[in-house]
């Protein structure tokens, strides 16, 4: 199946702004671009574009006094499989995790693991390590937090998730993730585009989607707090230790956020 993927996004600055993005497709779905993924900016100005330590395609710019608007847009090659599923994934005591696996043990930003470690033992202490442990935590911050665009804050953490049981999706991968990390899984969040395909239309404006992997059996597993069902057509754009490490604009200035549509559809092949 082929999904179209875009976005529109205008900030409104009163001076020239420095600016970093990160709006590009993941280069793990690079090879799935049909064509050229396209990225342009109005008015016209030079974006230099890096990978950061995670492996994420960052573009850094000066948006000009006035602002400036971001526009993107792909066509993205997808099996049209659902999330895959294995029960039979182990969970790799610590002392034998790779190095670069410790990071995503460790607090962060919005992932608080010394506020719920004993919360977490106590919930899912007697659960069996591995997938099902992991699924556990899932199905336990679904049915705790409840979804709502009016429950959203930049500055909201896991630990204030798990006392408030209300958010938006970044804010059931934070806490399902930190609870992982707290069991000692190694547990990134991730970002990207998540249409409604083989799901039911949502008649809210489409959005940037948050979800969560974990490290079992020597590779990463999706899962998502929020929907806690496998979904179709998933497209990553970043991942990192919270979304603090995965943010879709980062301004060092003043800027005001004036417009913001995202894109996600399934498309007939030609």
């Amino acid at each position: 199946m082929q999904i179209g993927v875009g976005f529109e996004i205008t900030y409104t600055a009163p001076q020239p702004t420095p600016m970093v993005i990160m709006l590009s497709i993941h280069p793990s779905r690079f090879a799935d671009i049909a064509g050229t993924e396209q990225i342009t900016t109005d008015p016209d100005v030079p974006v230099g574009f890096y990978r950061d330590s995670f492996g994420n395609v960052c573009g850094r710019l000066v948006a000009p006094a006035g602002g400036v608007t971001f526009r993107g847009n792909a066509l993205v090659r997808d099996s049209g499989v659902p999330d895959a599923v294995n029960p039979a994934a182990q969970q790799l005591p610590i002392e034998q995790l790779p190095d670069e696996m410790l990071v995503y043990l460790m607090a962060s930003r919005y992932c608080e693991t010394d506020k719920l470690t004993d919360i977490a033992w106590s919930l899912f202490g007697n659960t069996p390590p591995g997938w099902a442990r992991v699924q556990a935590i899932t199905d336990f911050v679904h049915n705790h937090v409840s979804f709502g665009y009016q429950h959203a804050h930049h500055m909201k953490s896991a630990h204030d998730v798990y006392e408030s049981g209300a958010g938006v999706c970044r804010d059931f991968a934070h806490l399902a993730l930190t609870f992982c990390r707290c069991m000692g899984i190694p547990a990134r969040y991730c970002t990207g585009y998540l249409g409604d395909i083989g799901v039911p239309p949502d008649p809210a404006p489409m959005d940037f989607s948050g979800w969560f992997e974990v490290y079992l059996s020597g590779q990463w597993h999706t899962f998502d707090a929020r929907h806690n069902t496998p979904r179709i057509g998933r497209i990553l754009m970043a991942t990192g230790r919270d979304a603090a490490d995965v943010a879709l604009t980062t301004s060092f200035g003043r800027m005001t956020l004036a417009k913001f549509v995202v894109v996600t559809e399934e498309v007939a092949a030609a």
